[in-house]
């Protein structure tokens, strides 16, 4: 058959390449997914608008099977199909929680829930689900030291700080790991080991959604928050999407509202938050390629980094900063430099004869020309800097 050359002809085909750049692959075939709607219907859930695919792009999510409208509801997920605490408390693993000095934090409970459901395999009620899960996670907290490296130099302390506390977390829980032994006939240590344990954790921290429990005294004081929410958990992150997302105490389901208009076919996204690419990368392991949230931080040595080191009043000026919490958050973004960064460097510019100016800096007051500019050459040289410190971290990637 020939193709058609007019200029109807040309249109539609480039709205076809243009569509199938962003359209997904139906992916409701597989036997995981299959089992999974099995699974959500035994405990009395059916969608009608989603279906999984696969996307360029963001990879595994949900694709609209019709036109989602404003206001329209995208998914009523039944309390039965939620993973919660009242969950653990009402397992096999209940007793052992409940009896537990001190109380374990809900977290824990979590975790060592889905550990052990996993190793139950076959046998656990939750296959269906835990099937879905991811086998691995890219969170910097799974990530080798030597790929942590390479990220900038705020996010690699976050992300260095975050494996302490995991791995701190993981060792103080052993006792309780230890509690769990008559449950199973090998070893707990081979069943709770590190990479089981931190596969849980970022289970938990990257897919749970948020839904304030009773607090109930059996666990510590730690707020109990989270729940694991199969099939909705599939949705993907963009950060100009705008929905509804809350549990409905009369209907008792978790419902997601759509508060923007999605056509047939497309894949449909949640908003995880206001988040900067740092933050999403440190808490579910991805970035947003157009996310009007992104920034570069300043940290303090880079802050400092092109001042005059005889600065004799340097360390007043620092202490002034953290003083009036000035010394974190300091970013650029799209728009150029931030104000704080903008007022931190015009405070640590202030020469000698203007140090008693400070307040008026911090109220936003210009001082001097003088002032003005050297505190924007120093912002200037910042910016050099990361440019710079960007490319070498490029060049260790690919050479």
């Amino acid at each position: 058959m020939q193709m058609g050359r007019g200029r109807t002809s040309r249109m539609r085909r480039r709205k076809l390449c243009k569509s199938s750049g962003s359209r997904g692959v139906n992916e409701s075939y597989k036997s995981e997914f299959i089992e999974l709607k099995k699974w959500l219907k035994d405990r009395r859930f059916e969608d009608p608008n989603l279906t999984p695919a696969r996307f360029p792009g963001t990879g595994r999510g949900l694709m609209s099977k019709t036109s989602l409208q404003v206001g329209q509801m995208i998914v009523s997920l039944p309390e039965s199909c939620l993973l919660t605490t009242d969950t653990v408390i009402r397992s096999y693993l209940g007793t052992y929680v409940t009896k537990w000095k001190p109380p374990p934090s809900p977290l824990l409970a979590l975790c060592s829930f889905l550990v052990s459901e996993k190793h139950a395999g076959d046998q656990s009620p939750w296959k269906p689900y835990l099937e879905t899960l991811p086998k691995t996670y890219t969170c910097p907290v799974c990530l080798e030291p030597k790929v942590v490296n390479l990220l900038p130099r705020p996010l690699r302390a976050k992300a260095q700080e975050q494996r302490a506390h995991v791995q701190e977390f993981f060792t103080s829980s052993r006792d309780f790991f230890s509690s769990l032994q008559p449950l199973f006939s090998e070893a707990v240590e081979s069943i709770f080991t590190y990479s089981a344990f931190l596969w849980a954790w970022c289970t938990v921290n990257t897919r749970a959604v948020y839904l304030r429990h009773r607090q109930l005294g059996c666990f510590s004081a730690e707020p109990d928050t989270c729940a694991l929410a199969p099939y909705l958990d599939l949705l993907n992150h963009s950060p100009g999407v705008q929905v509804k997302a809350a549990f409905n105490e009369e209907t008792r389901c978790y419902e997601i509202i759509a508060a923007s208009s999605c056509r047939k076919h497309e894949e449909v996204f949640i908003c995880y938050g206001p988040h900067d690419n740092h933050r999403l990368l440190l808490e579910y392991g991805f970035v947003s390629t157009r996310n009007p949230h992104a920034c570069v931080y300043v940290s303090r040595d880079v802050l400092v980094k092109y001042l005059p080191s005889t600065d004799k009043q340097m360390n007043k000026k620092i202490a002034i900063l953290k003083d009036h919490g000035f010394i974190e958050n300091l970013t650029f973004g799209w728009d150029g430099p931030s104000w704080r960064l903008l007022t931190a460097l015009k405070l640590l510019c202030l020469e000698a004869g203007e140090f008693t100016c400070w307040k008026k800096v911090l109220l936003g007051e210009i001082i001097s020309d003088t002032n003005e500019k050297t505190s924007l050459d120093i912002t200037r040289k910042i910016c050099c800097y990361f440019i710079e410190e960007s490319n070498a971290m490029l060049q260790k990637v690919y050479f």
